[in-house]
Formats: structure tokens, sequence, C-alpha cells
């Protein structure tokens, strides 16, 4: 009996880092390759070109990618693996033959391996592991694991920064968690339409479809399909307040009439304001 085709879930992880960090200047690959005739891996590539991370970098980077000032950053994402000798081994080869190939230093570059499921403890202690003081953010002692940091992200705060990758987590808790911060952010200013969907499509795969097993690979681009048929749910949750955030006042008009535009306001209000536009036109045209 032929095998279901494997999900690769560092594709959906890739996508959804994509349409997050793109906007803000930082490069995603999915498919890359990290030496010379390589092996097929499932490592993500994120670059950026700046000396250090922008504000709004930072609202979009998880705890620990946001520490790190490597230029460079490859992660190692397992998803329906238990982190294991295997993991560490690969990690350690990706990072070294990355940098070698392109002669970067420890500090350009750097090689994180994030864990959807919890990291058993004996495996945190065989590799030398300890927790630092960001919730789910570990750091080795062991000198060939030290420049290797483990993100369990199961484990990760439920701070905005982190509810992107925790959409991923592998406990509904915790995926849970992550979809109710994303929602009750005050700051809309990261959601673009491709990301909404892509965030709508994951909500529909896990919470409504149970998120069994597919018969086919489970892509990006079905993700997002999923997203666009149900994002009239996803927005009939939210309050007109939600819809709107994150909108410039421009974009909020478009589409209305110039009636509807006016609408709610005084002709005195009206008046005031053709006076003060006509002002500031007089005064440009001096």
């Amino acid at each position: 009996m032929a095998k279901s085709p494997k999900t690769r879930w560092h594709r959906l992880l890739g996508k959804l880092l994509e349409v997050l960090l793109v906007p803000v200047g930082i490069e995603v690959h999915t498919e890359f390759p990290v030496m010379a005739n390589p092996p097929e891996a499932d490592i993500l590539l994120l670059r950026r070109y700046q000396t250090k991370w922008s504000e709004a970098q930072l609202k979009r980077l998880p705890d620990g990618l946001r520490d790190s000032n490597a230029g460079h950053i490859l992660l190692e994402f397992k998803y329906t693996e238990s982190v294991s000798l295997t993991s560490f081994l690969q990690a350690i080869g990706y990072d070294f033959f990355y940098k070698r190939s392109r002669g970067l230093t420890d500090h350009q570059a750097q090689t994180f391996l994030l864990s959807a499921k919890t990291v058993r403890k004996i495996t945190l202690d065989r590799f030398g592991y300890l927790p630092t003081d960001k919730a789910g953010v570990y750091r080795s002692e062991n000198p060939l694991l030290t420049s290797v940091p483990l993100l369990n992200l199961n484990e990760l705060s439920n701070q905005p920064q982190n509810a992107y990758v925790k959409c991923f987590a592998s406990r509904a808790k915790e995926k849970q968690a992550a979809f109710n911060a994303l929602k009750k952010q005050n700051d809309m200013s990261c959601f673009s339409t491709k990301l909404a969907w892509f965030l709508q499509g994951l909500w529909n795969h896990w919470f409504i479809k149970g998120g069994y097993e597919m018969k086919t690979e489970l892509t990006p681009e079905q993700v997002t399909e999923m997203g666009k048929m149900w994002g009239d749910v996803f927005l009939s949750t939210l309050s007109p307040e939600e819809r709107l955030a994150g909108l410039r006042p421009e974009e909020r008009l478009a589409g209305l009439r110039p009636e509807e535009r006016l609408a709610g306001l005084s002709a005195e209000e009206i008046e005031k304001y053709l006076r003060k536009l006509k002002k500031k036109t007089e005064k440009k045209r001096k």
C-alpha cells in the first residue's frame, strides 16, 4: 500500500514567516543549498541586511531569534519528529557547512532548532541544554552545541512576538493561546491580507478539521485557500474597531460615497474643516 505524501511542515512555517517578515525587510527562503551538492534539508533561512533588527522586525520575531545579532538565521524545524541525536547532528552540520561555504563567522550566522513537541528533560540533560531567562528558549553547555539554541514552541510565553511561531506548537492548548494572543493584539500593523488568510487556514485545519493527517500533502497554497474560504467566519468574530485597526484613514474610507464619508458630521464641523483646508491650500500656493 502506497504511503500518503508527507507534509513538509517547514514549508508551512516558512510561508507564515514569509508573509510576516518580508514586508519588514527580512528575506525568507524555504529551499536553499546549505553546501555544494547538498542533501534535501528541512531548513529555513532568514536574511537581514541591516546591522541590527528594526523595531518593526522585532515585533514579529520570537524570543531567542530576536536576541541574536546574526544577519543569517537558519531554522531547523521539527514538527512531527521528537528532537533526538539526529536533530542535533543535522543542526551542527547545517551550521558548519553554511558558514564555511559562504565564509561567515559565528557572529554573522546562527542556527536554531525549533521543536513543536515538548523536548523531554532527559534529552535536554543529555545534550547540556539549560533554560534561559526567556521561557521556552534553551542554550547548551556542550561545546559542539553552544551556538545552536533550542526553541520549545509549547513553552514560549504568550507575548505577541511569539504567537506567530506558537501557531505550530504541538499542544492544542498552546495553539489556541497563540491564536487568542494574535486576535487580542492592539497593534494590527503586522496583519496583511495574506497573513490573515494563512493564519485562518491554519486555524481551520487544526480546530475545525481537527488537524487530521491528509491523504495528500498539505501545502502553503492549500492553507491560504482554506483561509480565503473561511475569512468571513474570522471577520465575523471581530468588532468593527478590530476590523479597521491597522488601516490608514484613506484605506478605511476607500469605496465610500462622499455622503457616506461625511455621515455623522454636523454642518458646522464640515464648514470648519473646509475653512481649514482652504487656508492650507492658500499657504501652499504662496
